[in-house]
Protein backbone atom coordinates (compact mmCIF):
# COMPACT_ATOMS: atom_id res chain seq x y z
CA UNK A 1 0.00 0.00 0.00
CA UNK A 2 1.42 2.81 -1.13
CA UNK A 3 1.56 6.07 1.54
CA UNK A 4 2.38 9.72 2.16
CA UNK A 5 3.24 12.11 4.44
CA UNK A 6 0.17 14.73 6.10
CA UNK A 7 0.06 16.86 8.94
CA UNK A 8 -2.90 15.40 11.51
CA UNK A 9 -4.24 17.93 13.97
CA UNK A 10 -4.42 16.48 17.96
CA UNK A 11 -4.92 19.90 19.59
CA UNK A 12 -4.14 23.11 21.14
CA UNK A 13 -0.42 23.40 19.52
CA UNK A 14 -0.58 19.71 18.78
CA UNK A 15 0.47 19.00 15.07
CA UNK A 16 2.43 16.26 13.70
CA UNK A 17 3.38 14.96 10.55
CA UNK A 18 2.61 11.03 9.94
CA UNK A 19 2.44 8.52 6.97
CA UNK A 20 -1.27 8.10 5.90
CA UNK A 21 -2.18 5.51 3.85
CA UNK A 22 -3.12 7.05 0.16
CA UNK A 23 -6.99 6.51 -1.09
CA UNK A 24 -7.63 4.56 -3.75
CA UNK A 25 -9.70 6.41 -6.79
CA UNK A 26 -12.65 5.26 -7.74
CA UNK A 27 -14.46 5.25 -11.04
CA UNK A 28 -15.68 8.54 -9.99
CA UNK A 29 -12.89 9.85 -8.54
CA UNK A 30 -9.70 11.76 -8.65
CA UNK A 31 -6.85 11.99 -6.78
CA UNK A 32 -4.71 15.03 -6.72
CA UNK A 33 -0.82 15.67 -5.31
CA UNK A 34 -1.36 19.35 -3.38
CA UNK A 35 1.50 22.05 -4.80
CA UNK A 36 0.98 24.32 -2.14
CA UNK A 37 -1.73 25.16 0.70
CA UNK A 38 -2.05 28.26 2.46
CA UNK A 39 -2.15 28.50 6.67
CA UNK A 40 -5.63 30.29 7.28
CA UNK A 41 -6.40 32.51 10.29
CA UNK A 42 -8.81 29.50 11.01
CA UNK A 43 -6.05 27.15 11.15
CA UNK A 44 -3.61 29.39 13.49
CA UNK A 45 -6.97 29.58 15.67
CA UNK A 46 -7.76 25.75 16.18
CA UNK A 47 -3.18 25.71 16.27
CA UNK A 48 -3.51 27.97 19.13
CA UNK A 49 -6.49 28.14 21.29
CA UNK A 50 -7.91 24.26 20.86
CA UNK A 51 -10.97 22.57 18.69
CA UNK A 52 -14.05 24.65 18.28
CA UNK A 53 -12.25 27.88 17.59
CA UNK A 54 -12.06 28.07 14.19
CA UNK A 55 -12.99 25.60 11.17
CA UNK A 56 -14.28 22.25 12.63
CA UNK A 57 -10.90 20.92 12.64
CA UNK A 58 -11.25 17.05 14.24
CA UNK A 59 -8.54 16.16 16.38
CA UNK A 60 -6.56 12.78 14.86
CA UNK A 61 -7.50 14.14 11.45
CA UNK A 62 -6.20 15.73 8.14
CA UNK A 63 -6.83 19.49 7.83
CA UNK A 64 -5.65 22.20 5.38
CA UNK A 65 -8.06 24.04 2.86
CA UNK A 66 -6.47 26.73 0.99
CA UNK A 67 -4.83 24.80 -2.02
CA UNK A 68 -3.59 24.50 -5.57
CA UNK A 69 -3.27 20.63 -6.21
CA UNK A 70 -2.24 18.93 -9.57
CA UNK A 71 -4.27 15.26 -10.40
CA UNK A 72 -2.40 12.68 -10.75
CA UNK A 73 -5.31 9.85 -10.82
CA UNK A 74 -8.51 9.62 -12.79
CA UNK A 75 -11.70 7.58 -12.16
CA UNK A 76 -12.82 6.22 -15.85
CA UNK A 77 -16.40 7.77 -15.54
CA UNK A 78 -14.49 11.55 -14.96
CA UNK A 79 -14.55 12.94 -18.42
CA UNK A 80 -13.87 16.76 -17.97
CA UNK A 81 -10.26 16.84 -16.36
CA UNK A 82 -7.13 15.19 -17.18
CA UNK A 83 -3.94 13.86 -15.42
CA UNK A 84 -1.70 16.80 -14.87
CA UNK A 85 -4.15 19.32 -14.84
CA UNK A 86 -3.97 21.91 -12.10
CA UNK A 87 -7.09 22.88 -10.33
CA UNK A 88 -8.41 24.60 -6.94
CA UNK A 89 -10.72 22.11 -4.62
CA UNK A 90 -13.75 24.13 -3.45
CA UNK A 91 -13.26 23.35 0.50
CA UNK A 92 -17.50 23.21 0.72
CA UNK A 93 -17.70 20.67 -1.59
CA UNK A 94 -14.61 18.70 -2.57
CA UNK A 95 -15.18 15.86 0.15
CA UNK A 96 -18.72 15.88 -0.90
CA UNK A 97 -19.39 16.35 2.52
CA UNK A 98 -19.85 19.71 3.70
CA UNK A 99 -18.74 18.91 7.26
CA UNK A 100 -14.94 18.61 6.21
CA UNK A 101 -14.61 22.37 4.40
CA UNK A 102 -11.82 23.19 7.03
CA UNK A 103 -10.30 19.55 7.19
CA UNK A 104 -9.88 18.46 3.41
CA UNK A 105 -5.80 17.60 4.19
CA UNK A 106 -4.37 20.26 1.99
CA UNK A 107 -1.44 19.99 4.85
CA UNK A 108 -1.40 16.25 3.32
CA UNK A 109 1.10 15.17 -0.02
CA UNK A 110 -2.41 13.62 -1.81
CA UNK A 111 -5.91 14.35 -1.41
CA UNK A 112 -8.86 12.01 -3.12
CA UNK A 113 -11.76 14.01 -4.32
CA UNK A 114 -14.69 11.60 -4.38
CA UNK A 115 -17.51 11.88 -6.82
CA UNK A 116 -15.52 14.91 -8.58
CA UNK A 117 -17.22 17.48 -10.69
CA UNK A 118 -15.51 20.11 -12.64
CA UNK A 119 -17.06 23.55 -11.17
CA UNK A 120 -18.66 22.68 -8.41
CA UNK A 121 -16.18 20.27 -6.09
CA UNK A 122 -13.05 21.52 -8.18
CA UNK A 123 -11.86 24.32 -10.84
CA UNK A 124 -9.51 24.17 -13.20
CA UNK A 125 -6.47 27.03 -12.39
CA UNK A 126 -5.44 29.45 -15.22
CA UNK A 127 -1.88 28.80 -16.97
CA UNK A 128 -1.32 32.41 -16.25
CA UNK A 129 -1.64 32.04 -12.38
CA UNK A 130 1.76 30.61 -10.84
CA UNK A 131 1.82 27.69 -8.18
CA UNK A 132 2.02 29.80 -5.14
CA UNK A 133 -0.26 32.31 -6.32
CA UNK A 134 -2.93 29.97 -6.84
CA UNK A 135 -2.55 28.71 -3.17
CA UNK A 136 -4.18 31.92 -2.03
CA UNK A 137 -7.42 31.34 -4.92
CA UNK A 138 -9.52 30.06 -1.61
CA UNK A 139 -9.01 33.24 1.23
CA UNK A 140 -9.37 35.72 -2.16
CA UNK A 141 -12.51 33.97 -3.05
CA UNK A 142 -13.90 35.28 0.79
CA UNK A 143 -12.89 38.47 0.18
CA UNK A 144 -14.00 38.73 -3.46
CA UNK A 145 -17.48 37.85 -2.43
CA UNK A 146 -17.04 40.22 0.59
CA UNK A 147 -16.23 43.49 -1.90
CA UNK A 148 -19.76 41.94 -3.89
CA UNK A 149 -21.96 41.89 -1.53
CA UNK A 150 -21.36 45.54 -0.65
CA UNK A 151 -22.40 46.48 -3.80
CA UNK A 152 -19.61 48.35 -5.47
CA UNK A 153 -19.77 50.80 -8.05
CA UNK A 154 -17.30 52.67 -10.32
CA UNK A 155 -15.71 55.35 -8.66
CA UNK A 156 -17.07 55.07 -5.28
CA UNK A 157 -14.62 55.07 -2.40
CA UNK A 158 -14.07 51.97 0.02
CA UNK A 159 -12.17 51.59 3.34
CA UNK A 160 -11.06 47.88 4.42
CA UNK A 161 -10.29 47.37 7.94
CA UNK A 162 -7.83 43.89 8.29
CA UNK A 163 -4.69 43.44 6.40
CA UNK A 164 -4.49 39.95 6.82
CA UNK A 165 -5.11 37.98 3.25
CA UNK A 166 -9.04 38.16 2.98
CA UNK A 167 -9.01 41.60 3.71
CA UNK A 168 -6.40 42.84 1.24
CA UNK A 169 -7.92 40.25 -1.37
CA UNK A 170 -11.64 42.57 -0.41
CA UNK A 171 -9.18 46.15 -1.53
CA UNK A 172 -8.25 44.72 -4.43
CA UNK A 173 -12.02 43.28 -5.46
CA UNK A 174 -12.96 46.70 -4.85
CA UNK A 175 -10.41 47.94 -7.33
CA UNK A 176 -11.52 45.31 -9.86
CA UNK A 177 -14.91 45.85 -9.78
CA UNK A 178 -14.23 49.62 -10.66
CA UNK A 179 -14.23 51.87 -7.08
CA UNK A 180 -11.81 55.31 -7.74
CA UNK A 181 -10.06 55.08 -4.06
CA UNK A 182 -9.20 52.02 -1.57
CA UNK A 183 -7.69 52.77 1.72
CA UNK A 184 -6.73 49.53 3.96
CA UNK A 185 -6.26 49.97 7.64
CA UNK A 186 -4.41 47.23 10.04
CA UNK A 187 -2.63 47.31 13.20
CA UNK A 188 0.41 45.95 11.79
CA UNK A 189 2.47 47.65 9.84
CA UNK A 190 4.45 44.65 8.22
CA UNK A 191 0.99 44.05 7.09
CA UNK A 192 0.69 47.71 5.72
CA UNK A 193 3.76 48.22 4.47
CA UNK A 194 3.02 44.77 2.11
CA UNK A 195 -0.78 46.69 0.93
CA UNK A 196 1.36 49.77 0.11
CA UNK A 197 3.57 47.81 -2.23
CA UNK A 198 0.26 46.85 -3.39
CA UNK A 199 -0.86 50.27 -4.38
CA UNK A 200 -3.33 50.64 -1.76
CA UNK A 201 -3.40 53.92 1.06
CA UNK A 202 -3.06 52.89 4.74
CA UNK A 203 -3.55 53.96 7.85
CA UNK A 204 -2.26 52.17 11.38
CA UNK A 205 -5.16 53.61 13.51
CA UNK A 206 -2.91 52.80 16.66
CA UNK A 207 -0.74 55.32 15.35
CA UNK A 208 -2.87 57.90 13.66
CA UNK A 209 -6.58 59.08 13.20
CA UNK A 210 -7.71 57.16 10.34
CA UNK A 211 -10.72 59.66 10.57
CA UNK A 212 -8.62 62.40 9.61
CA UNK A 213 -6.69 60.81 7.36
CA UNK A 214 -9.84 59.27 5.40
CA UNK A 215 -11.56 62.54 5.19
CA UNK A 216 -8.37 64.26 3.76
CA UNK A 217 -7.60 61.23 1.25
CA UNK A 218 -11.44 60.54 0.29
CA UNK A 219 -12.71 64.15 0.84
CA UNK A 220 -15.80 64.87 2.75
CA UNK A 221 -19.67 63.91 2.76
CA UNK A 222 -22.60 64.28 4.75
CA UNK A 223 -23.63 62.29 7.78
CA UNK A 224 -26.97 62.55 10.22
CA UNK A 225 -24.37 64.12 12.81
CA UNK A 226 -22.10 66.23 10.67
CA UNK A 227 -19.15 66.08 7.83
CA UNK A 228 -17.39 62.52 7.31
CA UNK A 229 -15.09 60.85 5.22
CA UNK A 230 -16.58 60.18 1.77
CA UNK A 231 -16.76 56.64 1.88
CA UNK A 232 -19.27 54.59 0.32
CA UNK A 233 -18.22 50.87 1.24
CA UNK A 234 -16.45 49.69 4.90
CA UNK A 235 -15.65 46.07 5.05
CA UNK A 236 -14.91 44.82 7.96
CA UNK A 237 -12.33 42.23 7.77
CA UNK A 238 -11.02 42.28 11.58
CA UNK A 239 -13.71 41.72 13.67
CA UNK A 240 -13.01 44.85 16.14
CA UNK A 241 -15.88 46.03 17.81
CA UNK A 242 -14.74 49.44 17.15
CA UNK A 243 -15.48 49.43 13.86
CA UNK A 244 -19.00 48.49 13.66
CA UNK A 245 -18.99 51.36 15.91
CA UNK A 246 -17.28 53.67 13.89
CA UNK A 247 -19.50 52.90 10.70
CA UNK A 248 -22.59 54.01 13.21
CA UNK A 249 -20.58 57.50 13.99
CA UNK A 250 -18.83 58.49 10.64
CA UNK A 251 -20.23 56.61 8.11
CA UNK A 252 -22.11 59.27 5.03
CA UNK A 253 -25.35 58.92 4.56
CA UNK A 254 -26.08 55.77 2.23
CA UNK A 255 -23.25 54.38 3.08
CA UNK A 256 -22.94 50.23 3.06
CA UNK A 257 -21.13 47.85 6.24
CA UNK A 258 -19.68 44.68 5.24
CA UNK A 259 -18.69 42.51 7.97
CA UNK A 260 -16.67 39.38 6.77
CA UNK A 261 -14.54 38.66 9.82
CA UNK A 262 -15.32 36.19 12.19
CA UNK A 263 -17.03 37.99 15.26
CA UNK A 264 -19.54 35.93 17.20
CA UNK A 265 -20.19 38.05 20.32
CA UNK A 266 -24.14 39.58 19.95
CA UNK A 267 -24.22 43.07 19.28
CA UNK A 268 -26.73 46.20 19.61
CA UNK A 269 -27.77 47.96 16.05
CA UNK A 270 -29.35 51.37 16.23
CA UNK A 271 -32.44 50.93 13.36
CA UNK A 272 -33.81 54.53 13.41
CA UNK A 273 -30.22 55.48 12.83
CA UNK A 274 -29.09 52.89 10.25
CA UNK A 275 -33.55 53.76 8.71
CA UNK A 276 -32.81 57.83 8.68
CA UNK A 277 -29.25 57.58 7.54
CA UNK A 278 -30.76 54.95 4.66
CA UNK A 279 -27.21 52.60 5.54
CA UNK A 280 -26.92 49.26 5.20
CA UNK A 281 -25.43 46.61 7.17
CA UNK A 282 -24.49 43.42 5.38
CA UNK A 283 -22.95 39.93 5.65
CA UNK A 284 -20.78 37.81 3.93
CA UNK A 285 -19.59 34.50 4.29
CA UNK A 286 -18.06 31.58 1.43
CA UNK A 287 -18.16 32.67 -2.03
CA UNK A 288 -20.01 31.51 -5.17
CA UNK A 289 -18.90 30.35 -8.88
CA UNK A 290 -18.67 34.06 -9.87
CA UNK A 291 -16.17 34.59 -7.35
CA UNK A 292 -13.98 32.00 -8.28
CA UNK A 293 -14.00 33.28 -11.91
CA UNK A 294 -13.65 37.09 -10.87
CA UNK A 295 -10.51 35.72 -8.33
CA UNK A 296 -8.99 34.19 -11.47
CA UNK A 297 -9.26 37.32 -13.99
CA UNK A 298 -7.89 39.16 -10.71
CA UNK A 299 -5.05 36.64 -10.66
CA UNK A 300 -4.85 36.49 -14.33
CA UNK A 301 -4.45 40.25 -14.89
CA UNK A 302 -0.89 41.52 -13.58
CA UNK A 303 -2.03 44.23 -12.21
CA UNK A 304 -1.03 44.02 -8.79
CA UNK A 305 2.41 41.98 -7.52
CA UNK A 306 -0.09 39.99 -5.36
CA UNK A 307 2.86 36.88 -4.53
CA UNK A 308 4.04 39.96 -2.30
CA UNK A 309 0.98 38.85 0.29
CA UNK A 310 3.25 35.58 0.65
CA UNK A 311 5.84 36.59 3.21
CA UNK A 312 7.02 32.64 3.75
CA UNK A 313 7.20 29.36 2.62
CA UNK A 314 7.59 25.86 4.68
CA UNK A 315 8.02 22.43 3.66
CA UNK A 316 5.33 20.29 5.07
CA UNK A 317 8.17 18.64 8.22
CA UNK A 318 8.03 21.90 9.20
CA UNK A 319 4.13 23.08 9.62
CA UNK A 320 4.56 23.89 12.90
CA UNK A 321 6.94 26.65 12.64
CA UNK A 322 4.83 27.61 9.70
CA UNK A 323 1.65 27.97 12.09
CA UNK A 324 3.40 29.67 14.71
CA UNK A 325 4.96 32.02 12.18
CA UNK A 326 1.47 32.69 10.39
CA UNK A 327 0.22 33.44 14.28
CA UNK A 328 2.48 36.53 14.59
CA UNK A 329 0.84 39.71 12.06
CA UNK A 330 4.13 41.71 12.98
CA UNK A 331 6.09 39.16 11.06
CA UNK A 332 3.63 37.31 8.53
CA UNK A 333 1.24 38.21 6.30
CA UNK A 334 0.25 34.70 4.36
CA UNK A 335 2.47 31.68 5.26
CA UNK A 336 2.31 28.69 2.44
CA UNK A 337 3.06 25.49 2.71
CA UNK A 338 4.75 22.79 0.00
CA UNK A 339 3.46 19.19 0.75
CA UNK A 340 5.65 17.53 -1.91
Amino acid sequence: MKTMKAAIYYGQKHVEVKELPIEECGPDDVLVQNIYSSICGTDVAVYQHGPNTGHKVTPGGEFGHETVSRVVKVGENVKDVQVGDRIYPYPLLAKNDISRAGTLGGFSQYMLLPKAKLNRSFYKVPAAISDRLAALTEPFTVGTRAARRGNPQAGEHGIVFGAGTIGIAAAVALKHFGMDKVMICDLADFRLNIARELGFEVCNPGKEDWREKAQAYFGQARSLTGEVADIDEWVDAAGATSILDDFFDFGKISSRFVAVAVNNKPRQVDLLHMTYAQQSLIGSGGYFPEDVKDVFAIMSSGKWPLEKMITQEYPLDQIVTGLETASDPSKALNVIVKPN
